[in-house]
């Protein structure tokens, strides 16, 4: 088969080849049978069509020039650098032209597409054979014709073709002389080709469609586009995306205002965290509490040194076991209220459960240390405060807290003098009457009367004095001065102890 176009193809066994019109030197033999050879107005791109697919190929005769001056590159298949292959696609190619750098064709499953700089454009869904006839620029019509000599037209700007073969040739100065005269709505699909092309900037000038303006902003770092869009948007997952972006380029100003737009409380607690910012980190701790977001509250509260804050929270959470076992830990004076309260939750479900709770207040003598927690309570409390907006440099010289011993700290600060304890009064003050009682209780040296009788609580009081080691030695001795000669099992009856009652 022979082709014609800006040279002269021929079709052989071996592959097509290409001669030169004037001298007829061969340029380069492609190892490809091709079906069809389409060639642009600047003789510059060609388009070989096989069976299954077809190549755009970029003709270089500044390249095939130097290689017969120099004889440099020249092989017994013509100049290897003659042609650049720009892309190849699966489509088997019926009819086609060139406008400008554009390949329009129609395919093998009648649909009328255009090839320009590698994008892939589809035109229309033909509902049969059709075959392209020609374009008219100044009506911005493609026309096709099938076998009954029916004629249809499509409309195609040439504006916009004109804008992607000045862009393809890298004419800027052309393509936006052109861009005017693109409609609005043609817009988006010439700044995605321009994306395409690695013109991200022309693109984000160029695009109508917010979205897309959105996702260019963030790559290319225009954040304050980005921001704009995302106030106009007001999309929560919008300003997810900014405060990542904003993240990446250390605006953490900006990263806080769309982390707070966006109510992802999480992230800002980590922010907050990550910059010493403990202003932020109380203001945290109030919006999330009031938008239900309770762990980060209990959080940013527990990070901010607010023990009585994170009860609260746990309590509001009803996450009263939580409550219960928090304040056994951090505040014993507010173990009675945490406990009632979870009594009374509880035996709404089941009775039995709920009375099996041991109050403090109620049964001191099963909590033994629990008054000396509570003065270890308000010591600690009292350091807090003094450590309070010191500098975090500070944390250095301070002993960790896996080292230290609140309660013997506590004692040994009072038995020296250096802390007084007033039973509790600096604490804030609770609207339960339980935990008024219990503070009453404790400030009154634990009146256990009127739970067991007064011998069990000094047994108890007594016991818990007594030292460990001092314990062990006296059990020790006790059970070396037993003498089991000297029991009288006479007055045991073991039968009539056996004998219950029907």
């Amino acid at each position: 088969g022979i082709y014609g176009g800006a040279m002269l193809g021929v079709r052989s066994v071996s592959g097509l080849a290409f001669y030169d019109w004037e001298s007829g030197d061969m340029v380069r033999r492609i190892e490809i049978t091709p079906k069809l050879v389409f060639w642009n107005e600047s003789s510059e791109l060609v388009a070989i069509a096989t069976e299954e697919s077809y190549f755009v190929l970029r003709y270089k005769p500044e390249a095939v020039a130097t290689a017969k001056q120099t004889k440099v590159g020249l092989t017994e298949d013509g100049v290897e650098d003659a042609f650049d292959v720009l892309g190849e696609t699966e489509e088997s190619v019926r009819t086609g032209l060139w406008v400008g750098d554009c390949f329009i064709y129609t395919n093998a499953v009648n649909r009328l597409n255009y090839y320009v700089g590698g994008e892939l454009c589809t035109v229309a869904h033909l509902d049969r054979v059709m075959y392209v006839l020609g374009y008219i620029p100044k009506e911005n019509r493609l026309y096709l014709g099938d076998k009954e000599l029916n004629i249809v037209s499509y409309s195609l700007l040439v504006s916009v073709l004109e804008y992607q073969t000045a862009v393809m040739r890298k004419d800027f100065d052309t393509a936006d002389q052109v861009l005017p005269t693109i409609p609005r709505s043609q817009r988006s699909r010439v700044a995605h080709f321009l994306e395409k092309q690695g013109f991200k900037a022309q693109a984000l000038a160029v695009t109508t469609d917010p979205e897309h303006k959105f996702e260019l902003a963030l790559q290319l770092g225009d954040l304050a586009t980005a921001k704009q869009i995302c106030c106009e948007a007001e999309s929560e997952q919008k300003w997810k995306l900014l405060a990542d972006a904003a993240t990446r380029h250390n605006d953490l100003q900006l990263a806080q205002e769309c982390l707070a737009q966006a109510k992802d409380f999480g992230s800002l607690l980590l922010l907050a965290t990550s910059t010493g910012n403990a202003g932020m980190v109380d203001r945290l701790a109030r919006e999330s509490s009031t938008g239900g977001q309770s762990n980060v509250a209990f959080l940013a509260q527990f990070l901010l040194g607010d023990l009585e804050a994170c009860l609260e929270v746990l309590i509001a959470a009803n996450r009263l076991p939580e409550a219960a076992l928090f304040a056994r830990t951090y505040l014993p004076s507010q173990v009675s209220r945490a406990v009632q309260l979870w009594k009374a939750n509880l035996a709404k479900a089941n009775e039995k459960a709920a009375q099996a709770l041991a109050d403090p207040a109620d049964y001191p003598n099963l909590f033994p240390e629990l008054e000396d927690s509570v003065k270890a309570e308000a010591y600690m409390r009292q350091e807090r405060r003094q450590l309070r907006g010191r500098p975090a440099t500070d944390q250095a010289g301070l002993t960790p807290n896996w080292e230290r011993r609140p309660i013997e700290e506590a004692l040994a600060a009072i038995a020296s003098g250096q802390f007084v304890f007033d039973g509790g009064a600096d604490r804030e003050e609770s609207s339960s009457s339980g935990a008024e009682a219990f503070a009453d209780a404790v400030d009154d040296g634990v009146k256990s009367s009127a739970a067991v009788p007064a011998s069990a609580a000094a047994a108890a009081a007594t016991a818990a004095a007594v030292d460990d080691d001092d314990l062990e030695q006296e059990l020790e001795q006790d059970l070396k001065n037993l003498n089991m000669d000297q029991v009288d099992p006479s007055d045991v009856n073991l039968d009539e102890d056996l004998n219950f009652d029907d």
